[in-house]
Formats: structure tokens, sequence, C-alpha cells
């Protein structure tokens, strides 16, 4: 309901999967099935075996002001667009060369010829969820700079989701500039 729309994209060789399986604790979970202080330090390890060149990823963020003016699924298009980009330029990944793994229904740029949807991808394939992990704490810690900046919100607490307390303090302080003025038209 608040924030921009995040979407990561992760790059690894095939032979690292095990590698990544034992980062994740052994087993592939959804980001949201994993506690915030389980994901911090697995982002952690992810950092760091980017920093040693092992793996490469990146972010991109799309603004609430966006997805009220195009929509959230040409948002989404376009931050994995942005972030296939910024992978390609800064890392040995590019389309033309690896296999793109999409979560859900997702799909990325046509220039991308070898890419494949996988629904429940982040609980199902280690790549999506590392992508899905990286996303979710870069997004998170957007999210609590930003509490600063609208404290009577909370997104410290609820990340700018549409929880109970999340609407009730829309309905007590109104919609700030950091709300997607489409999510929030029923409360």
């Amino acid at each position: 309901m608040a924030g921009p729309v995040t979407v990561g994209v992760f790059g690894a060789r095939d032979n690292l999967r095990s590698t990544l399986i034992k980062i994740l604790g052994g087993r592939i979970k959804d980001s949201k099935q994993l506690s915030p202080t389980k994901r911090e330090a697995i982002f952690e390890k992810l950092l760091e075996s980017k920093k040693e060149g092992k793996v490469d990823f990146a972010i991109s963020h799309v603004s609430n002001k966006i997805i009220d003016k195009i929509g959230i699924s040409k948002s989404i298009s376009q931050a994995i667009s942005n972030s296939l980009k910024k992978l390609h330029h800064t890392s040995k990944y590019n389309g033309s060369h690896c296999i793109v793994r999409l979560d859900g229904l997702l799909k990325a740029p046509k220039e991308y010829k070898n890419q494949k949807t996988i629904i429940g991808g982040d609980a199902k394939d280690v790549f999506i969820a590392c992508a899905s992990i990286v996303a979710k704490v870069t997004r998170d810690r957007l999210m609590c700079q930003l509490a600063k900046k609208y404290p009577k919100y909370g997104f410290e607490i609820h990340k700018g989701y549409g929880t109970v307390q999340h609407r009730k303090l829309i309905k007590k302080h109104g919609i700030s500039a950091l709300h997607r003025v489409s999510f929030c038209s029923r409360i």
C-alpha cells in the first residue's frame, strides 16, 4: 500500500546451486516465510559472495507515484528490465548467455530469449529465492529509512504492506506522499 515495488535479479553459475542452498539454511524457502533476522543473515552472506565475485545481483525500485500512473504490472516489468540491465552492465551475466528464471507469471523483456517462469519460484528455485531475499531485504531497509520521514505510519513495522495496523493509521492520518493512492482507495 506504500512505497516502491522492488525487483531483484540474481546471477550465479549453476554449479553454485548447492553452495547457495547452504547459505539459505539447507532448503529453499519463500523469502516471506523467513524471519527478518534470517533474511538479513542470508543477505549478508550473499553480499559477501558478491564481493568475492562468486555471484552478482541488482535491485531496482519503481516508486509509488509511477505505480499509480502506469499500474503495478507495468511497474514490475519496468523494474525487471532495469534490474536486468544493471546486472548486464556490471557483470558477466547477460541475456544472451543466461537462463532467466522468473517467479510467478512474470516475464523479462523479449531480448532475453532464454527465460523460464516458475509459479511459486521463490520456494522452488534457489536462484529465484536469492533474488527474492535481496529484493525484500533492500525494500524493507528502505521502508525503515522512510519511516523516519513519515513517523505516523509505522513503516518500520509493517514495511508498507496492508496490515490492519497500517490501515488504521491511514484512516487516522490520511494518505502520505509515500502511499500508492490506487491501492488505498477502499480504506
